[in-house]
């Protein structure tokens, strides 16, 4: 749906600066907004055109609404609409989380910042557990992906390498749902590597902004399903095989993700700036957000033909489904990081019931509680 260059170049770049700015609420409600301007108010999509972009960002690793917003580019104004469009969606949350990490790095050792996170870290776990039981009622559709969920959960305690786990589980389901035209004559050659692949070495490594921006990059390459699933990613690199970050700094983190707006890939903007100031924020910043430009600009394409293989599809439900158990795994372990007294306990259990049953907006949630730290502070 293409109209002329610069008009074109000029609309998507407004529209993406704009929904940069107030695209509150995670992928799902990004994903909704964008319906909302170009399907609704601008006609610049039909609605199975918009499902047919939906359905392609599913099928490559990556954060889904920055890739929706490349690919409308794309459509609207061609090669420069797809990485206006993106960057335009990118770069005011990375800004806002830029600043808020220079913040962090200067005043979160102060008592009303912690006390402000204290409040903040349950309703994160709040509306992890709450994204991860949406999106699992959509990615357990039986008894075999529910199987693939539960062994990806425990081969992560066991110690096994996250990505290998990703697509040991994609493979698995796909095999199994194209079992009949294999007729079990590669599960030998399958099951060799995956069995062959373990947790990576957990030496601690000295910090290199070239090592940042390679591990955001490999993360962005391989990452499907919910900007939550990231904190898989984030753990296994960051805290436990490097120790570059405590659970602690982690959740802080994705709580500074949540109270800003567009993409939560920007928590890696946060630890970029935490680890290598400003340099590090724009390598980490272009790591993770690289490969989804890639994959766009290869998939577009082929949308038609990716959609109607029954290959993808059995992969991508054991990615995704892989993905979601790499999700509450990593949600258990802060959990425990961060519910350490009664009050995050009710804070969490009270975000949890508001979010699922009252469907309140998370970001007033995540403000109400940092309210409620500070106040408990106040109070002692």
């Amino acid at each position: 749906m293409k109209t002329s260059a610069s008009h074109g170049l000029a609309e998507v770049a407004r529209l993406f600066l704009k929904l940069g700015l107030i695209a509150f609420g995670g992928p799902a409600a990004h994903i909704a907004m964008m319906h909302d301007e170009t399907v609704k108010r601008r006609k610049w999509l039909s609605d199975q055109e918009f499902l047919d972009l939906v359905g392609a960002t599913n099928l490559i690793p990556g954060p889904n609404s920055t890739e929706m917003a490349i690919h409308i580019g794309f459509l609207r104004a061609g090669w420069r609409g797809l990485v206006i469009g993106g960057a335009c969606f990118i770069v005011p949350a990375m800004l806002i989380v830029l600043s808020m990490a220079w913040v962090y790095v200067r005043f979160g050792a102060t008592p009303q910042a912690e006390w402000l996170l204290y409040g903040i870290k349950p309703v994160v776990i709040a509306i992890i557990v709450q994204a991860l039981w949406s999106l699992g009622q959509k990615a357990v559709k039986g008894p075999l992906t529910a199987g693939v969920a539960v062994m990806v959960i425990i081969l992560y305690f066991s110690g096994m390498n996250e990505i290998a786990l990703l697509f040991a589980g994609g493979l698995m389901l796909m095999l199994a749902k194209n079992y009949r035209r294999l007729r079990g004559r590669f599960w030998g050659a399958f099951m060799l590597p995956v069995g062959g692949v373990g947790a990576l070495s957990q030496m601690a490594t000295p910090f290199s902004l070239s090592s940042l921006f390679f591990i955001f990059l490999k993360i962005g390459s391989v990452l499907y399903g919910s900007g939550y699933v990231l904190l898989a990613f984030l753990r296994a690199d960051f805290v436990v095989r490097l120790g570059w970050l405590t659970d602690q700094q982690l959740i802080d983190a994705i709580a500074i993700g949540q109270v800003t707006p567009g993409p939560v890939f920007t928590t890696a903007t946060f630890i970029g700036y935490v680890l290598g100031g400003i340099p590090g924020a724009l390598l980490a910043t272009l790591g993770i957000f690289l490969p989804s430009f890639i994959f766009v600009a290869i998939s577009n394409p082929l949308i038609p033909r990716m959609r109607k293989s029954a290959w993808i599809s059995g992969l991508l439900d054991g990615v995704n489904v892989a993905s979601l158990g790499l999700m509450a795994a990593v949600t258990w372990q802060l959990g425990r990081a961060s519910l350490t007294s009664p009050l995050p306990i009710i804070i969490a259990i009270g975000s949890f019931v508001l979010l699922m049953w009252f469907r309140a907006n998370s970001t007033w949630l995540i403000a109400g509680g940092g309210l409620i730290g500070l106040l408990s502070a106040a109070l002692r």
